[in-house]
């Protein structure tokens, strides 16, 4: 019986704050490798974020070329909505999906998904990724049928705008698994963790990252400097962990809770009330627990990396940091601990990242260990239903 699996997916959270958040006359193109065979797409756009309707004047998808700034102009397929409309107007707020999109699609060959914005539009549902399956273009003027974006009119971008889900009609057997965080998730393991369902053959699995830079479990920012920062986990994950043919959930955030809290006296946005305590942010993660396990979601939680030299390092933001990794560990509440925390951290001071982890700003790891994070998730959980 053939049904919608995600194959591809991010969060929705809020562009940065800058004079030239509005675009016209622009064409945005973003590539994406399948993780199944079908013949069927169906594609969401979320403007949840956005405070005004946006258009979005023309979307085709094609096999990709070229890295993803070309397609194969003979496979573009224009994408439709309400049985056959060519545009479509998101009100603030809200989602669209598009119409099911004949296109036949094969595992691992990339497909390129193209949209054409021909009015002023407020670019501001968007979310950051990285990594090396994370990476999208934009060009001035209107080349969403063009099989080559025009070099000296085109960027590369990381920002993906409004494109969040990418459904494929496909066998029983295919599944997805979620991994949902901040910053850390939003770069490059989940994409490590694609290319290693590849090099170990592990077939009928897609990872479909959820995640927002700067996020945090249990506040957010209402104010223009932090507010790309994003939403509060109550607002964020009970709608990013609902994902078709999604039965497993990987859980990696709280470590900006931590890190943020600083004193009105050196931020006037990140007070010290901010600052939760280990049972605040547990009681947070078993929200998240009882919120997936309402979607019949597996449910396995990372441990928090180290944060020894970040800018705002303290002895008792580490030990905050060790008490919540402490009850990753040993809770029964959840089906297994992806303990990244001692996978990547120096055997000498595990405050800080081993030797070749750290990218340097002592918070988030360098790629190499973000390969490794990738090889830490357990196989049987990757192969969860061939099993």
């Amino acid at each position: 019986m053939k049904k919608y699996v995600t194959t591809w997916g991010n969060a929705v959270s809020i562009a940065d704050r800058r004079p030239e958040n509005y675009a016209k006359n622009l064409t945005l193109r973003y590539p994406i490798r399948p993780m199944f065979d079908g013949d069927r797409l169906k594609l969401t756009f979320d403007n949840f974020c956005g405070t005004e309707p946006v258009t979005i004047s023309r979307i085709y998808v094609a096999d990709s070329a070229d890295s993803g700034r070309g397609i194969v102009e003979e496979t573009n397929t224009q994408v439709t909505f309400d049985n056959g409309c060519g545009s479509v107007t998101i009100p603030a707020g809200e989602a669209a999906v598009s119409d099911a999109v004949c296109f036949p699609v094969r595992r691992g060959n990339d497909i390129s998904v193209s949209m054409y914005f021909e009015e002023f539009t407020l670019m501001r549902s968007a979310v950051l990724i990285t990594g090396p399956l994370s990476k999208g273009y934009y060009a001035v003027g209107d080349h969403a049928q063009r099989g080559m974006l025009p070099l000296e009119l085109t960027r590369n971008t990381n920002w993906f705008y409004f494109l969040s889900n990418v459904e494929i009609e496909t066998e029983g057997a295919d599944r997805a698994v979620v991994c949902y965080g901040d910053s850390i998730t939003s770069q490059a393991w989940p994409d490590y963790l694609t290319l290693r369902l590849f090099q170990e053959d592990i077939a009928h699995t897609a990872i479909v990252r959820r995640a927002a830079s700067g996020t945090r479990i249990l506040r957010q920012y209402d104010n223009i400097t932090y507010e790309s920062y994003g939403l509060k986990g109550s607002i964020r994950f009970p709608r990013e962990a609902r994902v078709s043919g999604a039965d497993t959930v990987i859980i990696q955030q709280g470590i900006n809770d931590i890190i943020h809290p600083v004193g009105v006296e050196v931020n006037p946005f990140r007070p010290w009330s901010d600052l939760p305590t280990a049972d605040d942010l547990i009681r947070g993660l078993q929200q998240y627990i009882c919120q997936a396990r309402e979607y019949g979601l597996a449910v396995y939680i990372g441990t928090l990396l180290p944060i020894y030299g970040w800018r705002t390092y303290e002895p008792f933001r580490d030990e905050l940091r060790c008490a919540v990794n402490e009850w990753i560990r040993r809770t029964p509440e959840i089906d297994g601990c992806i303990d990244f925390d001692r996978a990547l951290c120096d055997s000498v001071n595990p405050a800080a990242f081993a030797q070749g982890y750290d990218s340097g700003d002592h918070l988030h790891p360098s790629d190499s260990a973000y390969e490794r994070m990738a090889a830490e998730v357990p196989e049987i959980l990757l192969r969860h239903k061939e099993k």
